[in-house]
C-alpha cells in the first residue's frame, strides 16, 4: 500500500533560514518559486541572463541571478528547466557551484535515473513531482488547495533528506492534496510507460484512427471528429470525476453495452503485449538513450513526426470546429 503524507505529516521547519533557488521560470518554476515564498520562505531564482523570464521575475519581486551564482548563495537547488536542457545546465553552471550539504530538487527522475547527471555524494537529492501542470500547481494553491505530488529520495546525505521533500511539497501546497512516496526510477518509469502507451501516444493514435475509419467509410469530417475526438473529453472528464465505473453509470445503456462489447475486440490482449514491449525499452533504458542522441541531433524526426499531425485531416478540420466551439477564445 502506497505511503500517503497529508498537510499534518510536513514541516516547513526544516527549510526556515534557508535559501532555496529555483532554477527555471517556466511552466513549474514559476508556478512553485511563486508558491514557496507566499509560503514564507526565501527564495531566489537562477535564470540565464537576458532571457525572456529575467525581466518577469524581476517585475514579480524575485532576487535574480545567474545559475552558478545562485546555486554557490543556496542551501536549496531546484532544479526546474527543461528536463533534456538540464545534464548541459548541470555540468557547466551547477556541479562546480554547488556546495556540501545542499539539497538539491528535481521535478523529475529522468535525468538521475539514466545516469545523465551524477551529483556529488555530498548532497541530499530529492524529487518533488506534483501531478500537475505548472498552472494548476499555482491556482489550487491561490485558491486555498493543491495539487498531489510524487516524492523521492535519491541519496540521503543528511539523514533528513525526506524531511526536506515533504517541506517542498507543503511549500507549493501539495501535501494539502496528498503525497505519495516513490522511487526515482518508478516515477520516471511509469511516467514514461504512461505517456506512450496511453496519455500521449495511445489516446493520440486511437482517436486518429478513429477518425480516419469513419472519413473512410464515407462519414463527413465535422462529425467525425464530434464523435471521437470532441465526446472524448466528456467521457474523460466523467472518468476523472466518477471512476470508469461511474462513467458507464453516466452514459446510455447502448453506449455500456457496446463500449463493453466491443472495446475489448478492438484494444485486445496483443495491444497490451505491445504495451510491455514498450515499458521493456524504458525500463531497459533503450528509449532514454534513444531520445537523447535524437534530441543531441536537433531532433530531426520529432519535427517531422510533428509536421505530420500538424498536416491531418483531424487538425484541419478541428482547426474550423474548435472556432465554432469556442469563437475567440482559441
Amino acid at each position: 500500500m502506497a505511503r500517503i503524507y497529508r498537510d499534518s505529516d510536513a514541516s516547513l521547519e526544516p527549510l526556515r533560514n534557508k535559501t532555496i533557488a529555483v532554477i527555471g521560470y517556466g511552466i513549474q518554476g514559476r508556478a512553485q518559486a511563486l508558491n514557496l515564498r507566499d509560503s514564507g520562505l526565501n527564495v531566489i531564482l537562477g535564470l540565464r541572463r537576458g532571457g525572456k523570464s529575467w525581466n518577469q521575475a524581476m517585475e514579480e519581486g524575485f532576487r535574480v541571478y545567474e545559475v552558478g551564482e545562485a546555486v554557490a548563495k543556496s542551501d536549496v537547488v531546484m532544479v526546474l528547466i527543461p528536463d533534456m536542457e538540464q545534464p548541459k545546465v548541470w555540468k557547466e553552471q551547477i556541479e562546480h557551484n554547488i556546495r556540501p550539504g545542499t539539497v538539491v530538487v528535481f521535478a523529475h527522475g529522468f535525468n538521475i535515473h539514466y545516469g545523465l547527471i551524477k551529483p556529488p555524494p555530498n548532497v541530499d537529492v530529492v524529487m518533488v513531482a506534483p501531478k500537475g501542470p505548472g498552472r494548476a500547481v499555482r491556482e489550487e494553491y491561490v485558491a486555498g488547495r493543491g495539487v498531489p505530488a510524487l516524492v523521492a529520495v535519491y541519496q540521503n546525505y543528511s539523514g533528513r533528506a525526506l524531511e526536506y521533500a515533504l517541506a517542498i511539497a507543503k511549500g507549493i501546497g501539495a501535501t494539502r492534496a496528498g503525497v505519495i512516496e516513490t522511487t526515482f526510477a518508478e516515477e520516471t518509469e511509469t511516467d514514461l510507460i504512461g505517456e506512450q502507451t496511453v496519455l500521449v501516444g495511445g489516446l493520440m493514435e486511437l482517436i486518429k484512427k478513429g477518425f480516419e475509419v469513419l472519413v473512410e467509410l464515407g462519414y463527413q469530417p465535422e462529425v467525425a471528429y464530434f464523435e471521437v475526438l470532441n465526446e472524448a473529453k466528456l467521457i474523460m472528464d466523467l472518468i476523472w470525476q466518477r471512476g470508469i465505473y461511474g462513467m458507464l453509470n453516466g452514459v446510455s445503456d447502448t453506449a455500456k453495452y457496446g463500449g463493453l462489447t466491443v472495446g475489448p475486440k478492438i484494444i485486445d490482449e496483443s495491444v497490451k503485449q505491445r504495451m510491455k514491449e514498450a515499458a521493456a525499452r524504458v525500463r531497459s533504458g533503450e528509449f532514454a538513450k534513444e531520445w537523447v542522441a535524437e534530441y543531441n541531433r536537433g531532433a530531426p524526426t520529432l519535427k517531422k513526426l510533428m509536421e505530420g499531425i500538424r498536416d491531418h485531416q483531424i487538425e484541419r478540420v478541428g482547426t474550423e470546429m474548435r472556432k465554432l466551439l469556442f469563437g475567440e477564445r482559441i
